[in-house]
């Protein structure tokens, strides 16, 4: 197995990472604490109660969930590589972490981990920016749950989900890409019926804005027409 500083040197999702600004020093600090992790789909990372976990995620995407009062799942986000996992300084997850596909993680001790980032106050600003921007992202899409028509939040998590799998989206340029999540993952987080989802995801292809392979495969033929559509 390679060491951990030549996973470092090789990581695919460094510069999009925690890691991306951090100084040699700090780098090193991590360097020295982290562990390579892997899990398969539908395994648990963390469960909602147990003693939180700090890491960041190489490949794969995970999904954020909390449990309702009668016992429901409700999935509250998603992570991708380079998506930092965990709330660190809190003793227990306040949500289930799942592995929605196969993925790698770098995982770093708690204590550890807090103890690196007390050494190194620049490295607790980075991360303080980093969740102060998940809340942001939070925030917007509570906002647009409440906004948006039901076509315009499927086009808009279509556009998301192509964003992350190949970068900002360009006018003219199609994009292809494979859903994350099905249909029923895709209402549980839009706050739509899986019924819902699927008229939307057939309006959107019968309109030509998109093409449908299989049960994940989308292509968005045109990024810049989609948010436009879905404005209407």
């Amino acid at each position: 197995m390679a060491s951990l500083s030549e996973r470092c040197a090789d990581c695919v999702v460094r510069d999009a990472s925690l890691c991306a600004s951090l100084r040699d020093d700090e780098l090193s600090a991590l360097s020295g604490i982290g562990r390579a992790r892997s899990v398969v789909k539908g395994q648990v990372v963390v469960w909602e109660g147990d003693p939180t976990i700090c890491a960041n995620l190489v490949s794969g995407v995970l999904k954020l969930s909390s449990s309702a009062a009668d016992g429901r799942e409700q999935i509250v986000g998603l992570l991708f590589p380079g998506d930092f996992v965990g709330q660190p300084f809190a003793e227990e997850s306040s949500l289930t972490v799942t592995a929605v596909g196969d993925a790698d993680l770098c995982v770093y001790p708690r204590e550890a981990f807090e103890t690196v980032v007390d050494d190194h106050p620049r490295l607790e600003r980075m991360l303080l920016r980093r969740t102060m921007a998940s809340l942001d992202e939070a925030r917007a899409r509570m906002v647009a749950l409440g906004l948006k028509s039901a076509l315009e939040k499927v086009a808009a998590f279509l556009v998301d989900m192509g964003e992350r799998a190949a970068g900002p989206l360009a006018p003219g340029r199609p994009c292809r890409f494979d859903l994350p999540l099905s249909r029923a993952q895709m209402a549980d987080v839009l706050g739509l019926t899986i019924e819902t989802v699927s008229r939307q995801m057939t309006v959107l292809k019968a309109s030509g804005l998109i093409a449908l392979s299989g049960h994940r495969t989308v292509t968005i033929h045109d990024p810049a027409r989609l948010p436009g559509f879905s404005s209407n």
